[in-house]
């Protein structure tokens, strides 16, 4: 498979303006300071697996790169050797909308004392973050690269979050995800959320190969983690209402301090009930950010927006724009970026692979990303009412861009 921009080190003039302008507005991006990303945290449970298991006297049959590669992330995130291994990732809980919030969350508090965050994925948002999560490969490789992307074969916009309009999820990303990987080196391999997740096109996408248990509620799906880990191995916990909360009524709501404490109260419950010599990680997939409607600009009825651009993928915090045949990135990037002042990053598709932006890229993922991409700074968003739901454009809490309560995100060890 080919792929552009080989290598994990950004250079050139695209990533120096890229950083000078990041630092310049206060943005965080992926990998920078020498953060470990989303993607190295199955990897690094993985290692810890590995080297607990094979202290105990059990069998792992992993090819030696990979298995470096694992224990090598189990040494980057800090954690023990393990014989079991439970990773729950709580949708929407920024490391900083945690640390602001952190009075209603008195367990994750004393647990995170002395961690440090992770890096998210751009765009910062659920399908990409956990294609990265799952994959451990960066958006560029996974082409899970948004809210909607653009789909090469219809030109349409398909919904990865969903997954409608869009080709089979195999076929959409189709490198190994790291649960078959564990699971094909003989480590117990279980996946536990809501029923409605068994199957769908996200799962398949990003976290096929685990033996899926469907539990509803936070303290079902506790239980149901509890009882996979009675034997050694990995379990994958997912929960998603701290996002909802934040998406509907704001991460300085008091409703989103109760779905977070809440959440905080099953997590402890969880650590309590664990076998002993569990390995417990928290982390998420993105913060969030409250918007300000009054910064809100919607393409559908701004000219200096809308000249050129055939398509707006992605969402209000990062948008992928997808040009008429014959109309010029640089020129398009340049009014946008005249337009949005400093609400916004605008880069042309070629500055952002340069600059690195989505880390590698496949050439098959060349066509999903923008021919101008956007990343908004401070409170402001980008809409368009011609393909978005008008829910979609009333949204309290957002994320999907660069500032560190969208990227920054815990990883809490309990062990």
């Amino acid at each position: 498979m080919t792929t552009t921009q080989t290598g994990s080190t950004p250079g050139g003039p695209a990533a120096a303006r890229l950083a000078d302008a990041a630092h310049e507005h206060g943005l965080v991006l992926p990998g920078s300071d020498g953060r470990a990303c989303l993607g190295t945290v199955l990897p690094a449970a993985a290692g810890a697996l590995l080297a607990g298991l094979d202290g105990a006297g059990a069998a792992v049959d992993v090819a030696p790169d990979e298995a470096a590669g694992w224990l090598a992330a189990r040494e980057r995130l800090g954690l023990p050797a393990a014989a079991r291994v439970c990773v729950l990732l709580v949708d929407g809980l920024g490391h900083l909308n945690l640390a602001e919030r952190a009075g209603h969350a008195p367990f994750l508090r004393r647990a995170s004392a002395g961690s440090t965050a992770l890096s998210s994925t751009f765009p910062s948002t659920t399908a990409t973050a956990l294609g990265t999560f799952g994959v451990g490969q960066p958006p560029g490789r996974t082409a899970m690269l948004g809210y909607t992307v653009r789909v090469p074969e219809t030109g349409e916009l398909g919904n990865l979050v969903s997954w409608t309009g869009l080709p089979d999820p195999e076929q959409w990303q189709p490198h190994t995800s790291l649960l078959q990987r564990t699971t094909a080196a003989g480590i117990a391999t279980t996946s536990v959320g809501p029923a409605r997740f068994a199957g769908s096109g996200l799962t398949r996408a990003a976290l096929r190969g685990a033996t899926y248990v469907a539990a509803e509620s936070l303290a079902q799906r506790v239980d149901a983690a509890v009882a996979a880990l009675r034997q050694p191995g990995l379990a994958y916990l997912y929960w998603g209402d701290v996002d909802k909360a934040g998406h509907h009524h704001g991460v300085a709501s008091a409703r989103w301090g109760d779905a977070l404490a809440d959440a905080d109260a099953e997590i402890g419950r969880l650590a309590r009930s664990l076998p002993r010599g569990t390995v417990l990680v928290v982390t998420a997939d993105h913060g969030m950010v409250d918007v300000d409607p009054r910064r809100q600009l919607d393409v559908a009825h701004v000219p200096a927006l809308a000249e050129g651009v055939a398509l707006v993928a992605g969402e209000p915090r990062a948008s992928h724009l997808h040009l008429a045949p014959g109309v010029d990135p640089a020129d398009v990037r340049d009014r946008w970026a005249q337009t949005l002042g400093d609400a916004a990053l605008v880069l042309t598709r070629d500055e952002a692979i340069a600059a690195h932006l989505v880390g590698d890229v496949d050439e098959r993922v060349l066509p999903v990303l923008g021919d101008v991409m956007v990343a908004m700074t401070g409170r402001a968003t980008v809409v368009d009412s011609r393909t978005q739901t008008p829910a979609s454009l009333t949204l309290v809490g957002v994320h999907g861009s660069l500032t560190p309560h969208e990227m920054l995100v815990p990883c809490i060890v309990v062990a």
